[in-house]
C-alpha cells in the first residue's frame, strides 16, 4: 500500500499534538517532516523515536518553515498539514498557496480528528487572540471551583522549547518544579501562577498521557481545566468552552486563526479590559457574538493593575517590559505595564530599540511595530543574558514590569524596578461566578461519581 506522504507546519506545540492523535499510529500515512515558525531556537531538532512510535524509528526531523517549497518537493510531500494559531489569514493563506504551487494539498484539521476524551468534567478556556487575558481569566474559574471544595487540575497548551523527551509529562506543584524542568519565561509565566495559588498544573508534549496522569493526579482531580494558548482551540472534548475577546482588537476574531473557530464553539464569551477599552470595541464583539454564537452568555470584565510601589513610576522616565508572545505575535501595541505607566504617571516611555543587543535585535527586525516597549524574551539562557544587558543599559529612571512573573527573581535588573499586578473582575451579570456555579450544579453528579470511583 502507498502511503500518503504528509509534512506537518508547526512551531513546537499543535503540529506534535496533531500528528500524536491522527498520524502516530496510522499505516496510511508517513510523516515526512515537521516545520517550525514563531518561536527561537526550535529548529534543527527531531521528534523522537520514543514520541513519535514505532512507525517511526528514526524520529521524525524538524526543519525551517522558511524550506517549505524544497521540501516538499525533495521529501515528497502530498499533504501539509497547517498545525499552529495566531495567524492572520492574509498570511495563512498566502503559506497556502505557497503549499498549492509547490504542488501538495494544504491542510486544516479540525476538533473531531484531534480532542481527547476526559473522563472528568472539563472547562476549556480560549482567545481571540494572544493577550487577551486568557490566563488570569483560567485562575479566576479555578479559584472558584477551589472556593467550593473541588480539586482542581489545569492543563496549559504545550510550550516543548526544551529536551522534547524530558517534557513528554510535566507536572507543575511548586516553584521547584520550575527549575527541575528548567522552564522559560514564557513557561515560568504560566505555570507560576498557578502554583502559588494552590493547584497543580500539567504541560507537555503527548496530551494523551498528560491528560490521564492529571485525572490521577495524586493530590486528586474532580475538574479539569484547559488553560489554551495563543487563540488555539482545546486538544480535549470541551463541557463548556469560554473564550476570552478583547475590544482593544475587537475584530480580530473573525481576522485570526483559530480566533474565529474559539468563538464558534464558545458557550460563554468574556469580554476583557473594558476599563481600558474604548466602548465601540465592547458594542463590536457584542454584535460579532450574537452574529455568529447567538447562543453564547456574554460577560464583561476588567482587568484592573495594580503596583507594588507607584513611587518608581510616578514622574519618572519609564522602561515598560512586557509579556512577550504579546507583543509579538499577538500583535498588541501595549500590556498591563504600559497601562500602569500611565495610571500611576509615569512622565515618559523610553524608547529600548537604542539599547538591544544579541537576539533582541531579531526580535524587534522580525516585529518592528512593537516600538517603544521590551518584550520579555526569554526562551533560554541566551536570550535571557540579552534581555538583563539591554534593561540595565536603557538610558531609563526605572523600570516597570509588566510580565505575570517577578523578572527580577530571574535576572539581575540593577535599576529601581516595580511588578504589576492584574486579575480579572467580571462586571455586573452574567459573571464568570454564576456560569461557572451553573456548571458545577450541572455536572455535580459527574463529580461525585468520580470521586466515588477514585477512592474504590
Amino acid at each position: 500500500m502507498t502511503k500518503t506522504r504528509v509534512l506537518i507546519m508547526g512551531a513546537a506545540g499543535r503540529d506534535f499534538h496533531n500528528f500524536n492523535t491522527c498520524y502516530r499510529d496510522n499505516p496510511k500515512y508517513e510523516v515526512v517532516a515537521f516545520t517550525a515558525a514563531q518561536i527561537p531556537n526550535i529548529l534543527n531538532r527531531n521528534y523522537p523515536p520514543s514520541l513519535a512510535g514505532s512507525l517511526y524509528p528514526d524520529g521524525i526531523p524538524i526543519y525551517d518553515e522558511k524550506e517549505i517549497e524544497i521540501l516538499i518537493k525533495d521529501l515528497k510531500v502530498d499533504h501539509v498539514v497547517f498545525s499552529y494559531s495566531d495567524i492572520s489569514y492574509d498570511d495563512l493563506m498566502h503559506k497556502g498557496a505557497i503549499v498549492n504551487k509547490a504542488g501538495a494539498n494544504f491542510l486544516l484539521l479540525g476538533w473531531k480528528d484531534t480532542t481527547i476524551k476526559s473522563t472528568k468534567p472539563l472547562i476549556s478556556i480560549g482567545a481571540t487572540r494572544t493577550g487577551c487575558g486568557k490566563s488570569q481569566t483560567s485562575r479566576r474559574i479555578i479559584e472558584i471551583l477551589m472556593e467550593k471544595g473541588l480539586k482542581v487540575v489545569a492543563i496549559r497548551h504545550p510550550m516543548p522549547y526544551g529536551d522534547l523527551e524530558k517534557q513528554r509529562v510535566q507536572r507543575y506543584a511548586t516553584l521547584d518544579d520550575l527549575k527541575k524542568h528548567e522552564c522559560t519565561i514564557e513557561e515560568m509565566e504560566e505555570y507560576e501562577p498557578h502554583v502559588v495559588r494552590g493547584n497543580v498544573i500539567y504541560a507537555g508534549v503527548d496530551y494523551e498521557d498528560i491528560l490521564r496522569a492529571a485525572e490521577n493526579d495524586p493530590d486528586g482531580c474532580d475538574v479539569i481545566i484547559w488553560d489554551g494558548g495563543n487563540n488555539d482551540f482545546p486538544f480535549y472534548y470541551s463541557d463548556f468552552h469560554i473564550t476570552v475577546a478583547d475590544p482593544h482588537r475587537p475584530g480580530h476574531g473573525m481576522k485570526y486563526y483559530a480566533g474565529e473557530v474559539n468563538l464558534r464553539i464558545s458557550d460563554v464569551v468574556v469580554i476583557n479590559k473594558i476599563d481600558s477599552a474604548p466602548r465601540d470595541g465592547v458594542v463590536m464583539i457584542r454584535e460579532l457574538v450574537k452574529s455568529i454564537a447567538p447562543n453564547a452568555t456574554v460577560i464583561e470584565a476588567a482587568s484592573p493593575v495594580n503596583v507594588e510601589d507607584p513611587a518608581v513610576i510616578r514622574n519618572k522616565r519609564v522602561l515598560v517590559v512586557e509579556d512577550g508572545p504579546t507583543l509579538t505575535h499577538g500583535g498588541m501595541k501595549l500590556g498591563a505595564g504600559t497601562v500602569a505607566a500611565e495610571k500611576f504617571g509615569a512622565s515618559a516611555l523610553v524608547d529600548p530599540r537604542p539599547f538591544l543587543v544579541g537576539q533582541l535585535k531579531d526580535t524587534f527586525r522580525s516585529y518592528p511595530e512593537i516600538g517603544t516597549l521590551l518584550p520579555a524574551m526569554g526562551y533560554g539562557p541566551e536570550q535571557l543574558r540579552d534581555l538583563e544587558i539591554t534593561i540595565n543599559s536603557c538610558d531609563c529612571d526605572a523600570v516597570v514590569i509588566g510580565t505575570p512573573i517577578d523578572l527580577s527573581r530571574i535576572i539581575d535588573i540593577k535599576k529601581p524596578c516595580t511588578r504589576v499586578f492584574y486579575d480579572i473582575q467580571s462586571i455586573g451579570e452574567p459573571s464568570l461566578e454564576t456560569v461557572i456555579n451553573d456548571f458545577i450544579e450541572a455536572n455535580e453528579s459527574s463529580m461525585v461519581k468520580q470521586e466515588s470511583l477514585s477512592t474504590g
